[in-house]
């Protein structure tokens, strides 16, 4: 069972997911808050688990971006939906997500990639989206300067998008992909 609990804490991820989204949509912001705190919290320990623990897996390799892609791009979407962002900023997170997710289906179809471990600026964007939305839930954005955190999300996802970009293009040229970080 523990060497399964960082699998697991990504799985609770991806069933919380529908919950923030219904939350959000029907205006019940503090349980929209509190359900996504505990997704955030999740995504923390399942990588600090699974290094803590000396454990990993290909499920894991695969269950920990997805379930983080899935349920910020449903968070982003639905809190775009109910008016607390910008219908631009919804557009870029989940076009960069879109991006990634495409790429390594390319890869997988096109090459002999088949490790594409997260880089650190995907991993401070990540954090940053998980901020600006749980800042968004907390009073639909009036707790942090609006305009600090819709920056922020926009430089870290646009910076990180064009750090993958360059990886991607790197990985094709050498067969392998650098500059990785752990699962966490």
């Amino acid at each position: 069972m523990s060497r399964n609990l960082p699998n697991l804490l990504s799985a609770l991820r991806i069933a919380l997911t529908p919950f923030v989204a219904l939350a959000i949509v029907q205006g019940r912001s503090a349980l929209a808050l509190v359900l996504l705190g505990i997704a955030g919290l999740s995504d923390l320990a399942d990588g600090w688990l699974a290094r803590r623990m000396g454990v990993s897996s290909r499920l894991g390799a695969y269950l920990d971006p997805v379930s983080d892609k899935l349920l910020l791009v449903t968070v982003y979407f639905c809190e775009g939906w109910a008016g607390y962002l910008p219908a631009w900023l919804v557009a870029m997170v989940f076009g960069r997500d879109l991006f990634i997710l495409a790429a390594a289906g390319w890869a997988m179809l096109f090459t002999r990639l088949r490790h594409f471990p997260p880089s650190i600026w995907g991993k401070l964007s990540t954090l940053v989206q998980i901020a600006a939305a749980l800042d968004v839930l907390a009073d639909q954005g009036r707790v942090l300067d609006r305009g600090v955190v819709l920056a922020s999300v926009a430089v870290t996802t646009a910076w990180s998008g064009l750090h993958y970009l360059s990886r991607g293009v790197n990985a094709l040229r050498t067969g392998r992909i650098d500059g990785g970080a752990d699962r966490g």
